[in-house]
């Protein structure tokens, strides 16, 4: 059978909010028991240290949790009034469900109607108890709250998810064994995801009491695990999960493999010395049966997570099973260590098979087996010495014999029902890409659903970024980008540094605004739309995009591919025009070359965007750019577009005009004015703006017009382009161009297409080749264009060019506070800057980006960050600590008067 990975952790245990919480408690020892909280019981009117004193315990201690009467509701869709009625193990489920996903850099949403199974390990009944005490508290939620099937049933229902929803209730073993059936689920090919826990809250004193009556409790509450004085064990609570999935899978998928279940196998101890008696035969049943299933020697173990409750029987019973099992094949030079986290948190019966496990995991990461507490002196009926058995109450390195280590663990329940996991360390997977390049900044994006929530965790990652100032920035802003949700409340930040992020974050933190730093919150679902501007002859300059070239594979390849369908074309190949050799010129101001350059450049930087999923919902062309947005649109093939603007440049180019374009800041009336006497040597070629038009003509005449009265004031700027267009001055020279126009085939636009001729939307006109011979010589209509775009929902404007000149005339067509205006280059900004700068906008404004295709082209590992900081509130039955004890009171009085109860 296929091997099962473990690529995800949570956990909330006594003194560890979180796994790299819990793994430095049992790196440092630390004993985690305190006594009874007051908010749980009136630990003074329950406690007697008398053993069996009916309706007493005779401990004072446990393992607990800080806070659990508060959740966070409305992030799982919940309602105060449904809250306060669910039991808290439900609630706590859900939250460290959630945080196991984040750990494994799985977005929960992506999960929906997957076949994910759910499988948790479940037994207490508390919170049942305290709500059904007063009938008139009662209502409608209360059975969907406290049922314990509704702890996995619910779970996969805010998921969505679709794969086997089971609780199982062994007691003490009951999270281990839901572990087996996880495993056998993704084998058998039942589930293809499983979400696997186990949770338990002591919140009455029930329970404890009838322990005590049972003298299973230890009396100063701490697990002695294989201790002369062992005399029981001590209560705990909190909850583990662990994301499980075929081991083929997870390598397939690139997931983060933490450990790998080798192993498992369930049995019963049958008719013994009694119900709750251990039986060791049983036990060593199991244990060989799981060795079985995982194809391992019993030698090859070097360690085992004991049940280890802290009985003197149990303990005795436990290590005799193992020596007989393990002790086959084994020398004196095969150390086998054993230990038990119950001496660090307690005993968390239905969770204490997933603590165990994740306390293996850890170890195994780490490559340290952690110290065992309170082993003073070893029970006399437990002999060791000569064996390769060793209890560590020190931390110990863990190697093995063999390349990695294996390791068992073990859980058995006071029914009888027996359970044992084995683990192997996971091999450490290379990162193979096949590129060695990488880009010189990343972006990091970090979201919440509120803005206190958004706070928390920016300070959460910044106190992440100090504790490991030499990860690997790629790598966290992988992870984050790709294995979170992305919520309403949003922050982008750029940065080139482990160490310049977390200052980033740090100055976020403290309100402080830089330019690497956006943030803004959803005001709608709506999905923004976004129309992409490609822009014309004129935005050109040597080396345009050439950051992009040397570091992203994708913008390389498409630059390459346009430069190999121009081969036949042009004299120079397009990359030596584009990226000449130091101290070469470049032809790049030559209308025939920069044509098919800017056409090459705008097309790799769309196929570019288009690789990170920003696709966009409407295109305009300027010039050139018309050509291109043309192209992607599908009006006509790549292949075609290039000979097209090929021709097109070298038409212009060997037409030798005497004829310049100018742009004037000014209205298009003032523009027809003052060229009325120069009609047939200039005209407009070009309406920008309500305050911007492009008058094209013969270079005397130009300098003319602009020094005419009536544009006093008015800033003329002169176009660096060698010939005119959109001119009826060139319409007696069209006929050759008119010939290749009409041998490209047309399609209809697949895409909204504003056609710049009329600033409307494109009709079918624009697939004949009519169209483009009008195109050539009328004046184009930029600013209807835009007030179309605008019309139709668009408030993202991205430019498609390597200088962003189409921004400024966009954005006098609409009103000051309307649209987003973004660049894809600056000459004067570095290429990554100016785009990750444009991709944090059009991220904070909601636009969906695909992460993942974004670093496609490099190489990352996902990585275990913080996780989400729910905004956990009280919700508890409205009722206090005294108020349970009075309702306990009072019912042991109405025991007394009513013998029948």
């Amino acid at each position: 059978m296929e091997h099962v990975a473990v690529i995800g952790l949570g956990c909330r245990f006594p003194g560890a909010n979180n796994p790299e919480l819990f793994w430095q408690l049992l790196h440092n020892g630390v004993d985690a028991i305190t006594e009874v909280p007051k908010d749980r019981w009136d630990i003074d009117a329950f406690y007697d240290a008398k053993p069996v004193t009916p309706g007493k315990m005779n401990t004072r201690w446990g393992g607990f949790l800080q806070q659990v009467d508060r959740f966070d509701p409305s992030f799982f869709g919940i309602s105060p009034r449904e809250a306060e009625q669910i039991d808290p193990q439900q609630r706590l489920l859900l939250e460290v469900a959630w945080e196991a996903l984040e750990n494994a850099a799985i977005v929960p949403q992506k999960l929906a109607h997957t076949q994910t199974g759910v499988f948790v390990g479940i037994s207490n009944g508390d919170y049942h108890r305290l709500l059904y005490r007063d009938y008139y508290g009662i209502d409608a939620y209360s059975g969907t709250g406290t049922a314990a099937s509704m702890a996995a049933n619910r779970l996969s229902y805010i998921l969505a998810l679709q794969g086997p929803s089971i609780v199982v209730d062994t007691a003490c073993s009951s999270s281990l064994v839901a572990v087996h059936f996880a495993r056998q689920s993704l084998q058998n090919g039942e589930s293809n995801l499983c979400i696997v826990a186990g949770v338990n809250l002591m919140l009455t004193p029930e329970p404890t009491i009838t322990f005590s009556q049972a003298r299973m409790m230890a009396a100063d509450g701490r697990c002695k695990t294989f201790d002369a004085s062992a005399d029981g064990y001590v209560r705990g609570e909190g909850c583990g999960v662990v994301i499980l999935k075929r081991l083929s899978d997870a390598y397939k998928d690139g997931n983060n493999i933490l450990a790998i279940i080798r192993g498992s196998a369930v049995n019963q101890n049958g008719l013994s010395n009694g119900l709750t008696a251990p039986n060791g035969s049983a036990q060593q049943a199991v244990i060989c049966q799981a060795l079985k299933n995982a194809c391992l020697r019993p030698d090859e173990i070097s360690y085992v997570e004991a049940h280890g409750t802290g009985t003197s029987l149990g303990d005795l019973i436990e290590i005799k099973s193992l020596k007989t099992v393990l002790m086959q094949g084994r020398s004196q030079k095969q150390p086998c260590w054993i230990g038990s986290v119950k001496t660090n948190i307690g005993h968390l019966e239905a969770a204490a098979g997933i603590a165990s496990m994740i306390k293996v995991i850890l170890s195994l990461q780490h490559r340290e087996i952690p110290p065992h507490l309170h082993l003073k002196q070893l029970n006399p009926y437990i002999s060791l010495e000569g064996t390769p058995f060793f209890i560590p109450t020190e931390s110990q390195p863990w190697s093995a014999a063999t390349k990695r280590c294996f390791a068992g663990v073990s859980s058995f329940s006071f029914g009888g029902s027996n359970c044992h996991v084995i683990l192997e360390e996971a091999a450490a997977v290379p990162i193979t890409t096949d590129s060695e390049i990488e880009r010189p900044l990343h972006i990091l994006t970090i979201s919440a659903r509120s803005e206190k929530a958004l706070l928390e965790l920016a300070q959460s990652y910044a106190s992440f970024l100090a504790l490991h100032p030499s990860i690997s920035l790629a790598s966290v802003c992988f992870t984050a980008n790709t294995g979170r949700s992305h919520f309403d409340h949003r922050l982008a930040i750029v940065a080139e540094s482990t160490s310049e992020l977390c200052k980033q974050l740090q100055a976020f933190i403290s309100a402080k605004e830089t330019s690497r730093i956006v943030k803004r919150q959803l005001s709608s679902r709506k999905r923004p739309k976004i129309a992409y501007l490609f822009t014309g002859q004129g935005s050109q300059y040597v080396a345009m995009g050439r950051q992009l070239y040397d570091t992203q594979p994708t913008f390389r390849q498409s630059i390459e591919y346009c430069s190999e369908i121009l081969l036949p074309y042009l004299d120079k190949p397009l990359i030596e025009v584009l990226y000449p050799q130091p101290g070469l010129n470049s032809a790049l101001d030559e209308t025939a070359y920069a044509q098919p350059a800017l056409f090459a450049l705008e097309y790799a930087l769309f196929q570019l965007w288009k690789s990170w999923g920003i696709e966009p919902s409407a295109v305009m062309g300027y010039d050139v750019g018309e050509y291109v947005a043309a192209c992607v649109a599908g009006v006509f093939s790549l292949e075609d577009g290039l000979k097209l603007i090929v021709e097109r440049g070298r038409l212009m180019q060997a037409l030798n005009l005497e004829c310049e374009m100018i742009t004037i800041m000014s209205n298009e009336a003032k523009g027809r004015a003052v060229i009325q006497s120069y009609t047939q040597q200039a005209t407009i070629s070009t309406i920008n703006g309500l305050q911007g038009i492009g008058i094209s003509g013969e270079p005397y005449l130009l300098n003319n017009v602009a020094v005419v009265p009536e544009l006093e004031g008015a800033n003329t700027i002169e176009l660096p382009i060698s010939q005119t267009f959109h001119s009826p001055l060139i319409e007696p020279r069209l006929a050759a161009f008119a010939q290749v126009i009409s041998s490209v085939t047309y399609s209809p636009p697949q895409i909204k297409l504003i056609a710049n001729v009329t600033g409307q939307l494109a009709t079918d006109e624009i697939a004949t080749p009519e169209y483009w011979y009008r195109y050539m010589h009328q004046h184009m209509q930029f600013a209807a264009g835009v007030q179309t775009l605008y019309q139709q929902g668009h408030e993202l404007f991205l430019e498609i060019n390597p200088k962003p000149t189409m921004l400024a005339m966009g954005r006098q067509c609409l009103p000051e506070s309307v649209g987003a205006w973004l660049p894809s280059l600056h000459p004067e900004l570095e290429d990554w800057q100016t785009m990750l700068e444009s991709l944090a906008q059009l991220y904070v404004r909601g636009v969906s980006v695909d992460w993942s295709g974004f670093d496609r082209d490099y190489p990352r590992r996902r990585l275990q960050l913080p996780t989400y900081p729910f905004q956990r509130q009280h919700y508890w039955l409205q009722r206090n600590a005294t108020e349970n004890k009075r309702l306990h009171t009072s019912q042991s009085q109405s025991t007394k008067t009513h013998p029948d109860i």
